[in-house]
Formats: structure tokens, sequence, C-alpha cells
């Protein structure tokens, strides 16, 4: 894997550091974070790279930057500064812009955390250097960088079907793609050299994108929902209808205000009342 780099040092720093921030005041993490309505309808592109700076907590972001530091010193030694700063921060914004793709009619959607970038980093890795090997965790044993990669799409797929956290899984495949095809423009003889690697990882990533864009019901509701909702026959309707709802519960509790003051309200009512407002 070789010493980590300069750069990559200085990229682990800044995300220990506004990660912390974020962690500490919530505001920081409402101005930077990806957001589809805050990108989309006010034009504050630069989400699509300050989120990737951000982190949900201490899990979230050591994952991340332990991932980038096994493959940051090799991959900087090789390519250099400039190129590995290419590779990552295209992939963060490819990433991004694959979720925003996604999410486009999800104005609430939003998300943190570097993994796009990250990914970015490992799938360059991997189409260059397909037999490196990756320590785990200081252990006596290492598996094969294209394994890894695997592993950490599958952690992806699990984080999108389980939509149980703030965490940009979408963007994970967005970068690691996008990161692939930046390493190879920079090198293309990896592709005749390590083209099985990259056809082996390439694949199923593809796969893996077109059923999250063309058919995301199969990823984000499993079956035993599906059955009981049937009318939500894709993950926008679902979307829809959940926001109708919302909207009628809160008329509901206005409309009981308006008629006997807020002292009416019980204490959950008022806990449901704040909740919606948000």
């Amino acid at each position: 894997m070789g010493d980590i780099g300069i750069v990559g040092l200085i990229i682990i720093t800044l995300n220990f550091i506004f990660s912390y921030k974020g962690f500490k005041n919530h505001e920081v993490l409402d101005k930077y974070k990806f957001d589809v309505d805050k990108v989309l309808i006010f034009k504050e592109y630069q989400r699509l790279i300050t989120s990737g700076f951000l982190h949900v907590n201490w899990m979230h972001l050591i994952f991340n930057m332990l991932s980038l530091y096994a493959f940051s010193g090799l991959l900087e030694a090789h390519l250099g500064g400039f190129q590995f700063l290419l590779i990552y921060f295209t992939s963060l914004i490819g990433g991004n812009l694959l979720a925003l793709l996604i999410h486009r009619h999800h104005g609430d959607y939003n998300a943190v955390g570097a993994s796009g970038a990250v990914c970015g980093i490992i799938f360059a890795s991997i189409a260059l250097f397909p037999n490196l090997g990756i320590g785990l965790f200081g252990l006596p044993i290492s598996i094969p960088s294209w394994l890894y990669g695997l592993l950490y799409i599958l952690y992806s797929i699990y984080g999108i079907k389980s939509n149980k956290d703030n965490i940009g899984h979408e963007a994970h495949l967005g970068g690691a793609l996008v990161g692939l095809l930046t390493a190879l423009i920079i090198q293309p003889t990896a592709l005749l050299q390590n083209y099985l690697t990259i056809l082996v990882i390439t694949i199923p990533s593809l796969i893996f994108m077109y059923l999250i864009i063309a058919k995301p019901h199969v990823l984000l509701i499993d079956n035993f929902y599906f059955k009981k909702h049937k009318k939500y026959y894709n993950i926008d309707h679902k979307y829809n209808e959940e926001k109708v709802n919302r909207q009628k519960e809160l008329d509901k509790l206005l409309d009981k205000i308006s008629h006997k003051g807020i002292e009416s309200l019980s204490k959950k009512e008022r806990q449901r009342l704040d909740e919606l407002s948000k």
C-alpha cells in the first residue's frame, strides 16, 4: 500500500476537522450537507463538494477515513498529488450527481459523507493494482483489493435497501465508477492489463446502478412491505403518499389550534407538531 502521501493526509485531516464541527453544531451540517431542494431550487451547487467533508457520526467518519488511508498512499505515489486530487473530487461530484438524479423528485432528501470520493479512490486503485493486498486492522492477513471493493459495494447495497441513516449510499456507486473511469483515462494501459478485474467490478456495479435508477422499489421496499403496500409500486409513489399524509396530519393539528388554542394540544401532539413543522 505504501505510506500515506501529503495530499491524502490533508484530505483526511480536513474530514476530521469539518466532521467534528458538524457533530458539535447542527447548523454547520444543515448549511453544507447535500440537500436536493437546496441544490436544484436554490442553486447551492457547492453542497456537491462540502457535503463530502461531513459525516453522520464517528463510526461513519472513521470507516471512510480508514478506507481512504488504506488505498491513498500507493495511488498518490503512483499518479502524483494533482491526479490523485482529480480522481478524489471527480468521484465526489460524480457520486453526488448520481444521488441527485435518483432523488430529484425527493425534495427533502439529504446526505453527507466522503463515501463517493473514497469509493472513487478504491476503484481507481483496483483498476490500476488489482492484486494489491489490503490488511485488516493490523491482523497478519490481507484480502485482494478487488474483494475489498466488492465488500464495500455490498455495504452500499445494504445501506440503500435498509434506508435507516443519513449516509449517501447512492453516491458510492457513482463515485466508484467515476473514479475507475478517471483512472483509466489517466492510465489507459491499465484497461488492457487488468481488463478481467475491471469487468468483474464494473458489470455488477452497472447492473445495480440500473436497478436504483430504473427500478428503485426492488432495493428500497422489501417483499413483506411490498405485499402489504401494493399501491407503492415505485418509490416516488411511496414518497408522495407519505408527503400528503404528513401535510394532512399537520393541517389537522393546525385546525385544532385555530379552534381551541395551542393549549388544547397534548404533549405528544406538540412534539408531533414540531416534527412536522421542520
